[in-house]
């Protein structure tokens, strides 16, 4: 499987060396389909690549088109060549060249002229595998099947609102608080420390044709397999607490957060960069635009409705009690209300604030189905229109 990897590597690299050429030298732009009508010259001239596939050698001359797309739309930079600790495996793009021989529960994996390969994993909802990508990670082979299939999830009548934050992972409507498991600051100490290792050692210097020596990638591969480590247990407990959440509610309303835009770096000569470093790790350890794309598609799965509010609501400077609106500093993490002394924690009454915003909404959509507005298509304003002529006196 490794030698395969290789193989698929040295054909992305030979596609982009083919395209680059041909632009430079002779000035002809080279499409996808123009490749994939040469591979079975390819073939002919490198045996090897016989015993691949078809399908997934064109899934892997589609990988070279796919980056030039996202460079001509401005999406990423000009192609690289990869090498193969860069390269992580190839695609079946259809059901030719492999068969997955389970119900979802672990099984077999077969593979055309190599075998069958026991999996382990177990799929929530199974169905009729369409294409299948290996991927070399870590050490481990993993296979992501993509199937047809119907998720259905079960859920309740609840509703409730969510806020997001470092001190708080989550603070809900109805006062539950979810803490920060805080996955990479417990292990920053142990980065840090092997960082400072790998420092000392011998490292690769490709324009000076320098190798990288054998404790340095020892020490890189312990580096490697700790954030990995992070990585997995980031995400099995988001999966987790959005299945949670999920399964109790049907109504989920958050605030619309630019993540982007707050994790932007800071500018140049600014005082706080430190602290704004600080705070970008934080939000980063949370995944908090991974937590709500999960709780979306959680949602979508059980006919749930999820509302982002917007910001002009200013959910942490409104009182959820009696709607006053009041600016707070980054201290104060109590809400006393002095207009009818309602205290809650702030990012709980944020909450709160969020989920009557949601329930506004959810009640203006049901009066409006249980008494329909007498208007046209043609003009939003019909409603309005239809009073001012009621409103009108009659002619003589």
């Amino acid at each position: 499987m490794h030698y395969w990897r290789r193989l698929h590597k040295d054909l992305f690299n030979a596609c982009l060396y083919h395209r680059k050429t041909e632009y430079q030298r002779f000035g002809n732009s080279i499409s996808y389909y123009d490749q994939q009508n040469i591979l079975p010259e390819f073939k002919e001239c490198w045996h090897e690549y016989k015993e691949l596939g078809s399908q997934a050698l064109q899934a892997t001359v589609k990988r070279v088109d796919y980056a030039f797309q996202r460079f001509f739309s401005g999406l990423g930079g000009y192609p690289k060549f990869k090498s193969a600790r860069h390269y992580h495996g190839w695609t079946y793009p259809g059901i030719s060249g492999w068969k997955a021989h389970t119900t979802g529960d672990n099984g077999y994996l077969e593979l055309s002229n190599l075998g069958q390969i026991q999996m382990r994993g177990k799929a929530r909802t199974w169905g009729i595998p369409t294409t299948c990508t290996i991927i070399w990670k870590q050490g481990k082979w993993y296979a992501s099947i993509t199937v047809n299939c119907e998720p259905k999830r079960e859920t309740s009548t609840g509703a409730i609102g969510l806020d997001f934050g470092t001190h708080h992972a989550i603070a809900c409507s109805d006062g539950t608080i979810i803490d920060n498991p805080k996955f990479l600051a417990n292990t920053q100490q142990k980065i840090k420390q092997l960082s400072k290792k790998l420092r000392r050692k011998r490292a690769p210097n490709f324009k000076k044709k320098i190798k990288a020596s054998k404790r340095w990638r020892k020490v890189r591969k312990q580096i490697n397999k700790l954030q990995s480590r992070i990585t997995c247990s980031r995400q099995d407990w988001q999966h987790k607490v959005a299945a949670q959440i999920v399964k109790s509610n049907s109504l989920v309303a958050t605030e619309k957060l630019n993540i982007k835009a707050m994790t932007r770096k800071a500018k140049k000569g600014s005082k706080r960069k430190h602290q704004k470093t600080g705070l970008n790790r934080s939000l980063l350890d949370v995944g908090i635009g991974n937590l709500i794309s999960l709780i979306k598609y959680k949602l979508s799965e059980c006919s749930g409705v999820f509302v982002d509010v917007p910001l002009k609501i200013a959910p942490s400077q409104t009182c959820p009690n009696c709607g006053n609106k009041k600016k707070k500093e980054l201290s104060q993490r109590v809400h006393n209300c002095e207009v009818c002394n309602f205290v809650a924690d702030r990012d709980v009454a944020a909450a709160m604030v969020m989920l009557n915003y949601a329930r506004g909404m959810e009640r203006a959509s049901t009066n409006a189905d249980a008494e329909p507005l007498s208007r046209t298509p043609q003009h939003c304003g019909g409603f309005r229109k239809v009073q001012q002529v009621k409103r009108q006196k009659p002619r003589t």
